[in-house]
């Protein structure tokens, strides 16, 4: 992958940025559909596209940057292709490559990874440059953009923000801070950690949605001694696939002002309906994935807010779910004793024992921890990030929080709005840090369209210019 790549090389911080440039910050899934799309719809433009990863290794980010094959994509192989109109690419890539072809089934993430890394290759030329080095502030200057890292500077006249998912946010307790705690882990992809653990260890997980999920696989999977504790507030685990069934369903969605809780009321009468004529619940909720965005857009600020705050749990445990061999090895954990999930969150805990004590609500006694690993989720709020370059972005005005803060704010065309609350001219967005827009924004059928939509107003931009 990157040997068919050029170099980058310093430039001036004078000089004038060429508009043939574009430079994507970020080489997950969301930054390698968006060269994809800028690649092969510009021939004969002269676009050169830079995708910048502070890793210099593409495809992997945060989702599929496992090294565990045990952890699963929770989407059809059938839907995960990097290009809409070609629904068969990962099929026909799986099959060339020796893995399972079945549209059905669910591959391994990093397998994906593979697959997004082969179909970059597959179009990269002398106008694909891979910049190895993490981008720590972005200047405007007349014509487009100076990108800056720790040794170079380089400029372009268009940057896709395609940095993925943040970091959880630091874990605190009545005020205690639970980096404090004996073998605290802040970061559930750090793989080493979780495999060294001893092998009769007790480890508090806390949250319980899908990274959570692979964190108990590597570490119940890899020694039958060691038991895990899952918290969140809520303690729902995602629902698992089942086989799939033929019948589809769709969901009209009335006319006129929507509300959380009046949308709430249909999906339960739709999922009723379903049931009476056979059809899984399963089929509403993925009849209504279509819509989604739009639905999310009707709604206004306050109706937001409401959903978040009352409804957004239920749905995304129905929404994103696991593949069945992963809920199935779910299962078996809980029937065995190895694994128990409880809500109600962390009461209290103890930093001064020699392991760690927490204090769960639903618990009669305190878990003894030999690790806590933190699988709260990404956080969302860029004002708190710790990120140079978000912090960066953020002083220039480039950036600012969305509303429910839940990205950066844009266009629902994926321009991002500065501080004056206008488009700032060639930057845009690709991914999740789009999700207070659409909310909708982290899975790959949405990020493929989101990074063709993209793909095709940076080849009208400079076709214009």
């Amino acid at each position: 992958m990157v040997g068919v790549a050029q170099v980058e090389q310093p430039v001036p911080t004078s000089a004038t940025p060429d508009r043939h440039r574009v430079a994507i910050i970020g080489g997950g899934a969301s930054g390698v559909l968006a060269a994809l799309q800028l690649l092969t719809g510009s021939d004969d433009t002269g676009l050169c596209v830079t995708v910048h990863e502070a890793t210099g290794v593409l495809g992997r980010g945060i989702a599929y940057g496992t090294s565990d094959a045990r952890h699963l994509l929770n989407v059809r192989a059938r839907h995960m292709s990097a290009f809409a109109d070609v629904p068969s690419d990962l099929l026909d890539w799986a099959r060339r490559a020796g893995r399972d072809p079945d549209p059905l089934g669910f591959l391994p993430r990093m397998d994906y990874a593979a697959y997004l890394q082969d179909t970059l290759a597959a179009v990269a030329d002398h106008r694909l440059t891979i910049s190895a080095g993490r981008v720590d502030d972005v200047v405007p200057v007349p014509g487009g953009f100076e990108l800056h890292t720790r040794d170079r500077v380089s400029t372009a006249a268009t940057v896709v923000l395609a940095y993925g998912n943040q970091k959880p946010q630091a874990l605190a307790v009545a005020g205690a801070d639970l980096a404090e705690l004996p073998g605290y882990l802040p970061n559930p992809w750090d793989l080493g950690a979780i495999r060294a653990l001893p092998a009769d260890a007790t480890v508090a997980v806390v949250g319980t949605g899908l990274t959570a999920i692979d964190t108990v696989i590597t570490l119940l999977e890899d020694d039958p001694g060691r038991r895990a504790v899952m918290v969140s507030r809520h303690g729902l685990l995602p629902f698992g696939h089942i086989e799939q069934q033929s019948t589809a369903w769709v969901t009209q969605v009335p006319d006129g002002p929507l509300t959380a809780d009046g949308l709430a009321a249909l999906v339960r009468a739709q999922v009723e309906a379903a049931r009476l004529q056979g059809v899984d619940w399963r089929n509403v909720v993925d009849g209504l994935r279509s819509s989604t965005q739009a639905i999310w857009r009707r709604l206004d600020l306050d109706e937001r807010r409401r959903l978040l705050d009352r409804y957004v749990r239920d749905w995304e445990v129905r929404r994103h779910r696991m593949a069945p061999e992963v809920a199935e090895r779910i299962d078996g954990y809980r029937r065995a004793g190895r694994l128990t999930v409880v809500g109600g969150g962390i009461a209290d805990v103890d930093v001064r024992s020699a392991r760690a004590v927490l204090r769960i609500p639903e618990l009669p006694e305190p878990v003894l921890a030999d690790a806590v690993v933190n699988c709260t989720g990404p956080l969302t709020d860029v004002s708190r990030s710790d990120d140079p370059l978000l912090q960066a972005l953020q002083a220039r005005g480039l950036v600012v929080p969305d509303p429910l803060r839940l990205g950066i704010d844009s266009t629902p065309a994926g321009e991002v709005l500065g501080r004056d609350g206008d488009v700032v001219p060639g930057l845009l967005a690709v991914g999740p840090p789009r999700k207070g827009t659409l909310w909708e924004s982290t899975a790959i059928p949405e990020i493929r369209t989101q990074a063709a939509e993209v793909g095709g107003a940076v080849l009208a931009r400079v076709v214009a210019r």
